[in-house]
C-alpha cells in the first residue's frame, strides 16, 4: 500500500503541467498471456507534443512503478515521454552465468540477454517464454496506447512490427541497463543511458565478448555511470570501455551516498540531477 501511495504522489506532481497524463498499464492488458501479478508499467506523457520517447528498464527485482521522482522529473523536464517497462528481472546474468555452467558455455551472458530482450536464444539458461521478452512487450505497450489514446500520437513510435528505435532511448539501472545496451548492440536506438548496467564476464573474469561486437547505435549515442563505492566499479569501467563509450560519455559518481548501497544511488540521488540533464540533452534525436 506504501508503495501504491509514493507513486500515486508521484505521478499527481508529474501531472502538473495541463496536459499531462500518467497512466499504470498492467502488462497482462497488452497480453493475456503474461501473468496478472506482475507490477505495472508506467507511462507519463503530453498528448499534445510529439516528443521522443525514454524507455527504463529497471534493475534486478525492481518495479517499472518504483518511484524515482528526481530521476523521472528530469526526463520530462528533458522533454521526453517516459514509459517504465515492466519485465522479467528476478535473476541477474550475475546469479546465472557463473561458476562451471559459464565454463562450460562461456557465451551464457549473451544468450541470457538474447532471450530476456529478443525471446528467440536456442540455448537459453532461463526459462524465459519468448512472450515475456521486453522487445515484444515493449512493442505491445506501445500498440496498447495507440489504441486507447488514438490523438496521443503512440503510434509514430511504432515501425511495423517492432518500435521505431530512432525515436527512443533506452535507459536502466544494473541488469536493465545491460539490457538498454544488449538491444543497442542490434538496433540503432536514439541513445542508451547505463546507470551501473550490467558485468557479464567471460570464464577469466574479462567483460563478455559480446560487449566488443559491432554496434548499430553509434558510440556517440551512449552515456554510462557508476559509483566508485560500488564493489563492481572496476569492472564497470572496463566493460564500458568494451563498449567503446567515449570517456567523456563515462561518468564515475563520487558524492555523498543517499542511497542504501552506492550501486543504486545514481538514479535516486538528487544531486546527480544536472548530470542527467546533460546526458538527456545530449541524446535527444536528431532532427
Amino acid at each position: 500500500m506504501r508503495r501504491l501511495l509514493v507513486l500515486a504522489a508521484v505521478l499527481l506532481a508529474l501531472q502538473a503541467q495541463a496536459e499531462q497524463r500518467a497512466v499504470a498499464v498492467p502488462p497482462q492488458a497488452t497480453d493475456a498471456r503474461l501473468g496478472g501479478d506482475e507490477p505495472p508499467h508506467t507511462v507519463v506523457y503530453d498528448p499534445t507534443l510529439a516528443e521522443p520517447l525514454w524507455v527504463w528498464l529497471p534493475g534486478t527485482h525492481g518495479r517499472a512503478d518504483a518511484a524515482h521522482k528526481a530521476l523521472f522529473q528530469a526526463v520530462r523536464d528533458a522533454g521526453f515521454r517516459l514509459v517504465g517497462l515492466s519485465y522479467l528481472d528476478g535473476e541477474a546474468v550475475s546469479q546465472v552465468c557463473v561458476g562451471p555452467r559459464l565454463r562450460a558455455h562461456p557465451a551464457c551472458a549473451a544468450a541470457f540477454r538474447q532471450q530476456r530482450v529478443w525471446g528467440d536464444a536456442p540455448s537459453a539458461p532461463i526459462a524465459d517464454r519468448p512472450e515475456d521478452a521486453i522487445v515484444p512487450r515493449l512493442t505491445r505497450l506501445l500498440r496498447y496506447l495507440a489504441a486507447q489514446d488514438p490523438e496521443g500520437q503512440w503510434a509514430s513510435y511504432l515501425d511495423g512490427d517492432e518500435p521505431r528505435w530512432s525515436r527512443i532511448v533506452l535507459a536502466g539501472q544494473s541488469q536493465g541497463g545491460g539490457m538498454a545496451a544488449y538491444l543497442a548492440k542490434t538496433r540503432a536506438v536514439a541513445g542508451v543511458m547505463m546507470f551501473s548496467g550490467g558485468w557479464d564476464r567471460e570464464p577469466n573474469g574479462a567483460p563478455a565478448r559480446w560487449y566488443r561486437l559491432p554496434s548499430a547505435t553509434p558510440p556517440a549515442r551512449w552515456q554510462a555511470t557508476y559509483n566508485v563505492r560500488e564493489a563492481q566499479a572496476d569492472l564497470l569501467a572496463d566493460v564500458y570501455a568494451a563498449l567503446a563509450i567515449p570517456p567523456m560519455q563515462v561518468h564515475a559518481l563520487d558524492l555523498p551516498v543517499v542511497a542504501r548501497q552506492p550501486h543504486g544511488d545514481g538514479i535516486v540521488n538528487p544531486s546527480y540531477a544536472p548530470l542527467w540533464r546533460a546526458m538527456l540533452d545530449s541524446l535527444k534525436p536528431q532532427p
